[in-house]
């Protein structure tokens, strides 16, 4: 079986178009345009707004023009990760996709689900001449997941609806009705290098198989940071081993929990035994602490092997100076990581967390670049004072930007109420009612049309911004059904 097997195939379809377009985030011409091509070719009025938002409108069915208008709302691009093995060039290449039971996912690489299939589901109700709805329009936004830039351009008066469903939610059976706000932390300082030190070994470190996964949705899952792993061997081997730190790399994106970590080290031969052992115990600490949440991680100790067509010059292979090592390696162990703090209003949800997404010491640079989340505006400005904090201990200089308030919860809703209703005479059970650990694009639009009312929803999607991503079938299902009813069900003006 393949996706084009899949039911509703119309939605299936669409979401298989999807994947056909490369679409990393920052990267959205070409999803851009063919979503304009896909809207045309249907004669769906289709337009871009000034920076690039793509805004879809169809007429009420009619009868039932008298509804309140609905914008349905989504994002345009995807999270880029892929497995080390894998090779796949997220700008050209298409995502592969297949079918394992009742799960959909990706060959290697994330599958886009989020937020491809909010995005499918939605052109599917467009495309659809059977559905019957009030005035719809369409909100397709750009570079969500490393800024919500989109979010943020946007324009007042753009769209006319009274009610906004967003599709970016991923746990069929409940309804977000809040979100976490966002602020970007950056940690930079210069370091002096020394030369190679004579006889000495250069040593490869490699951190990786972790789980990785969302820093919003998978932060409360408490599974291991390869950045901070990595830095724990490290402080080890500078203390116990006296290796000299050279480079050291980890994470990708600063909303995605890093998967894997890569350092080079000198190591002086009459302590390469005690090198190996120091890291072969450090790591087997790791593993055991983490054997639940990461229980494929491993790492390597190997002799420094050059890349192909590398040249492998000594001179041009100093390491950073003693001091300045320790400090910065120090100073990530120190960092914030992970759950800062558990609501008080919501059992289950995270108030407040930092995602420690990237760090690099490299030819005289080091930088640290983080995410943190929270629903309370004091508890993330503490947290921001907390690294500042750290890495002015450590002599860095420490930026803030990017910074946005979350959503506030409103249970007296007339869509929420309206979407427990409809779920409750579906499926016979009352839909879960939460807030979520995440940064959607609500908690943004908001504040440039106060007046939507707002509610999320989406299918089952699990480890999204990991290679490991996977969409629950029969989920997609259920959602398409439900938006259906709900689109029924809408109050009159």
């Amino acid at each position: 079986m393949t996706i084009k097997d899949l039911q509703p195939k119309i939605v299936w379809d669409n979401f298989y178009g999807i994947t056909r377009q490369p679409r990393p985030s920052k990267h959205e011409e070409k999803i851009r345009k063919w979503l304009l091509d896909w809207a045309e070719e249907r004669k769906i009025e289709a337009f871009t707004d000034d920076t690039g938002n793509v805004i879809m409108r169809k007429p009420a069915t009619p009868g039932m023009e008298n509804l309140k208008g609905v914008i349905m709302q989504g994002h345009m691009d995807m999270v880029p990760q892929k497995n080390a093995d894998v090779k796949h060039d997220f700008v050209n290449d298409p995502i592969e996709t297949e079918v394992v039971g009742d799960w959909l996912k990706a060959k290697g690489t994330t599958l886009g689900a989020d937020n491809g299939l909010g995005l499918a589901l939605a052109m599917s109700i467009f495309e659809s001449k059977e559905i019957k709805h009030g005035p719809l329009e369409l909100l397709i936004t750009y570079d969500e997941e490393t800024g919500m830039a989109g979010a943020f351009a946007l324009k007042p008066g753009v769209l006319k609806g009274e009610i906004l469903i967003n599709l970016d939610s991923e746990s069929e059976g409940e309804l977000y009705v809040g979100c976490a706000g966002g602020l970007d932390a950056s940690a930079a300082a210069s370091y002096k290098r020394k030369p190679e030190p004579e006889g000495w070994l250069c040593y490869n470190l490699t951190v990786k198989g972790f789980t990785g996964g969302h820093s919003g949705m998978d932060i409360v899952l408490y599974r291991a940071n390869a950045n901070k792993v990595a830095a724990r061997i490290l402080y080890l081997l500078l203390t116990k081993a006296d290796v000299k730190l050279i480079d050291l790399e980890g994470g990708t994106l600063r909303n995605a929990i890093p998967r894997e970590c890569f350092a080079t080290v000198y190591v002086a031969p009459n302590k390469l035994d005690i090198a190996k052992k120091v890291a072969a115990d450090a790591f087997a600490e790791v593993k055991a602490e983490y054997a639940v949440t990461d229980p494929d991680c491993n790492y390597l100790f190997e002799p420094y092997k050059c890349a192909e067509g590398e040249t492998c010059d000594p001179d041009e292979c100093p390491y950073v100076e003693e001091g300045s090592a320790l400090r910065f390696i120090q100073a990530i162990l120190a960092c914030p990581d992970g759950v800062e703090r558990m609501s008080d209003q919501m059992p289950g949800l995270v108030e407040t967390s930092n995602n420690m997404a990237m760090v690099r010491i490299y030819k005289g640079e080091f930088y640290v670049k983080s995410l943190l989340r929270s629903s309370v505006d004091s508890a993330k400005e503490l947290l921001a004072l907390k690294l500042r904090s750290v890495f002015e201990l450590a002599l860095c200089r420490v930026e803030f930007g990017g910074g946005y308030s979350g959503w506030a919860p409103d249970m007296a809703s007339p869509i929420l109420h309206v979407m427990k209703s409809e779920y409750k005479r579906m499926f016979g059970t009352e839909p879960k009612v939460s807030a979520i650990h995440a940064g959607l694009e609500c908690g943004i639009l908001s504040g440039t049309y106060p007046h939507w009312d707002m509610v999320s929803v989406g299918p089952t999607i699990l480890s999204p911004h990991s290679p490991d991503e996977r969409c629950h079938i029969p989920s997609v299902q259920k959602v398409w059904d439900y938006l259906q009813a709900v689109l029924a069900a809408i109050p009159s003006k």
